[in-house]
Parts: structure tokens; C-alpha cells; sequence
């Protein structure tokens, strides 16, 4: 049987059902008893954070404190994970949690951590962006002004790539130190800038985009920008091969890995972005990717986690392949 949130958006994204139909209000009922979901609002707290672990606090309160740390990276995929199981901004401190993000904000637009709080991580941005416009906040002028940063940023050829990690990191006198060393000479200012309107001979990074198109895709407006587009046509280009930079996932395989929560991404969620924004047969490259997932699908009608079956996990991957093809289907 399919668990309620996995027939929900079978029923509403993939079937076109609306909420309307008897079947659905059933099933969103379901969702809101669904043990999970109920656990993990139930331990959302008044100030809009989730408890972690003993060792994840020590861990970050050695350090400058969130939103670097597992505070904030909790944060945003425990909202993932609510907005997947039908979950509302007025349920619980979903409110307090979506502020509790925007507390974080600098003037320019961005928000530091989880990682580090040397220089913004735009893959983590763009999670942020996601959570944002999900919950319903694409028109609070804070939420605009981080999807305007993240734009800002995007380089030459379409991609966003991580702030001098990758590009800084190549120049001659720092590409042969450890990554620890040079992230000493950041931290005490002794590098250029990253600049990401310069550097334009190192490509951008593949995952750091599909991090950055997945929030930005989840806004209307947004979504039919020519600067998504070009994103998107920047991962679509480079499906099935190595990232160019060996800092952050640099395998091919990493394409074909399917699990789930599917951050920070994979073919199925490049998929999934690629049909929202309205990729379909009539585009060449997307035939190879198709074909893919439609192979691994197996006898039993199902996608499998890639590292051990596991039957909700396998639920979640399955819904998000149904849709996506029927999707591309109807993307003419």
C-alpha cells in the first residue's frame, strides 16, 4: 500500500487530480495523521529549530554558532522532508522555522553556513530558496532579494560553481594545497576574490547548479527567467559525466545513484527540474536520460534506492519517476 504522501502527489501532480475530488481529501487526511509527519512537527520548537544530537551541538558550538552548523542544515531538510508529507505554514513552527532561516540573512541577500561561514555556499542558497517558495514566501521581499543574489552570481557559461574552492583554488601558487591550507589563506584574506564573472576558463560546477536551479525552479516567476533556462541547459549538456572538479562529487556515478531525500542530486532529480521547466521529447538530449530511467526500473514495477531496497525510500523514488514521465510525455 502507498503510503499517504506518495499517493497524494500520485493522485494531484501525476493524475491531475484536484483537491476537490473525494479520493484526495481522503488521502490528505491521511497524510496529516501519518506517523512521520506528526513526529517530526511535533519536534519542531517554538523558535523555529528541530533538536540534534549531543555530539552535533558540541560540534557546533565550538564554532561560530548557526547558521553554521547542524542547526541550519537540519533546518532545511526537515522542511524538505514536511513539504514532501503535505505540511502547511500554519502547522506547528513551520513559520517560526521559514523566519528563523530569514534571521540569518546578510544585507546583500545571501545566508552564510551550514559549512562554514567564510563565504555563502550557493548550493545551500539555493536549498534555502527552495524551502522559501515552497512553504508560499515568493513574494516577501527578503526571499526576492536572496533569488536576486543567487542570479547575480551565476557565471559565463550558465552554471554557479563554489566560491574559491572553485576558482580561487586553481590559480598556480594555491592548486597544489591541501584543501585545509587554503581555506587558512581565505580565512586570513591572503587570496584574491572569488569572482563569479571571471575565472572563465574553469567551467562551473554541475551539482552546485542543480542545487541552485532546484530552488530557484520552485517559483513561477522565477522558473521562466532566460537565466534558469541557461542553468538548466548547463546540467542537461553535461548529464551522465564527471563533474570537473574533483572537490565535490567528481564521479559520473553519482548520476545514477538514486535515493531519497535526493540532496543534493542525481538523474532523477535533474529530471524532475528539467520537465518542470518544460523539457520534453522535442529536445534531443533529453532521450539518453529518458531511456536511462525507464531501464532501471525493475520487475517488480518499482525504482530501488541504488544502495539497498528499502520500501518507503522506494515508494518516494518511484512517485518522482511516474511523474516525471508522465510529465515528459505531455511536454510537447
Amino acid at each position: 500500500m502507498s503510503m499517504p504522501p506518495v499517493k497524494y502527489w500520485l493522485l494531484v501532480d501525476t493524475l491531475g487530480k484536484n483537491h476537490d475530488d473525494p479520493l484526495v481529501q481522503r488521502t490528505i487526511d491521511e497524510c496529516r495523521a501519518f506517523p512521520p509527519r506528526v513526529k517530526l512537527v511535533k519536534a519542531l520548537r517554538p523558535d523555529g529549530t528541530w533538536p540534534i544530537s549531543r555530539a552535533m551541538k558540541l560540534a557546533e558550538d565550538a564554532g561560530p554558532g548557526p547558521p553554521v552548523g547542524w542547526t541550519y542544515e537540519t533546518i532545511l531538510r526537515n522542511l524538505q522532508l514536511l513539504e514532501d508529507m503535505y505540511t502547511e505554514k500554519s502547522e506547528g513552527y513551520i513559520s517560526a522555522a521559514l523566519e528563523r532561516i530569514l534571521s540569518w540573512q546578510s544585507k546583500e541577500g545571501y545566508i552564510l553556513g551550514p559549512k562554514h561561514g567564510l563565504f555563502p555556499l550557493p548550493q545551500y542558497n539555493g536549498y534555502a530558496v527552495r524551502n522559501l517558495f515552497i512553504y508560499g514566501l515568493e513574494e516577501d521581499p527578503r526571499v526576492k532579494r536572496l533569488a536576486n543574489w543567487l542570479l547575480s552570481i551565476q557565471r559565463h557559461d550558465g552554471g554557479w560553481a563554489i566560491p574559491y574552492v572553485q576558482d580561487v583554488k586553481y590559480l598556480p601558487e594555491y592548486k597544489h594545497m591541501m584543501i585545509d591550507e587554503f581555506m587558512e589563506h581565505v580565512r586570513r584574506g591572503d587570496t584574491p576574490p572569488s569572482d563569479p564573472k571571471g575565472f572563465e576558463s574553469i567551467p562551473s560546477c554541475i551539482w552546485t547548479t542543480m542545487m541552485v536551479i532546484r530552488g530557484l525552479a520552485r517559483s513561477d516567476d522565477y522558473r521562466r527567467r532566460k537565466e534558469i533556462l541557461r542553468g538548466a541547459d548547463f546540467f542537461l549538456d553535461r548529464f551522465f559525466k564527471k563533474n570537473w572538479h574533483t572537490s565535490y562529487r567528481h564521479s559520473e556515478k553519482n548520476w545514477t545513484q538514486l535515493k531519497y531525500p535526493p540532496f543534493p542530486g542525481n538523474g532523477i532529480s535533474a529530471l524532475y527540474l528539467l520537465t518542470i521547466l518544460g523539457y520534453g521529447p522535442g529536445d534531443a538530449r533529453m532521450e539518453k536520460p529518458i531511456k536511462w530511467l525507464l531501464s532501471a526500473r525493475h520487475s517488480d514495477g518499482f525504482w530501488w534506492q541504488s544502495d539497498r531496497p528499502h520500501a518507503q525510500k522506494d515508494q518516494w523514488i518511484t512517485g518522482f519517476a511516474l511523474d516525471i514521465l508522465n510529465r515528459y510525455a505531455r511536454n510537447h
